[in-house]
């Protein structure tokens, strides 16, 4: 009764409008890193003022994130890797983050 192909498998609420869309955050943060460190940069160098003086960084920022949140292709690709780490994790029984951890070397 299991489902290998990914599009037959249903999604939860929750999968569908939390778990994917943190996976896209994380992602388009990931693509949009040099708007990302360019606000950064912004708001180190200006503390306090931050809100006035990095306006411009904020508002690429925005625009560059909206954009991928706003993008069906990048939504698809996001909740096609949730199901493949679902699957696998169903296989498995090991979260990915702890599958990618190497063991210690003084075992």
């Amino acid at each position: 009764m299991e489902a290998t192909n990914t599009e037959e498998i249903q999604l939860r609420h929750v999968e569908k409008d939390v778990l994917i869309p943190k996976m896209m955050r994380e992602k388009a943060k990931e693509r949009c890193a040099d708007k990302v460190e360019a606000f950064n940069k912004c708001c180190k160098e200006t503390g306090f003022f931050m809100v006035f003086k990095c306006r411009e960084e904020n508002s690429s920022l925005k625009e560059c994130l909206t954009q991928h949140y706003q993008d069906p292709t990048f939504f698809e690709e996001c909740k096609q890797q949730y199901i493949k780490e679902k699957l696998e994790f169903e296989r498995t029984g090991i979260p990915t983050k702890n599958r990618n951890q190497k063991l210690p070397t003084s075992m």
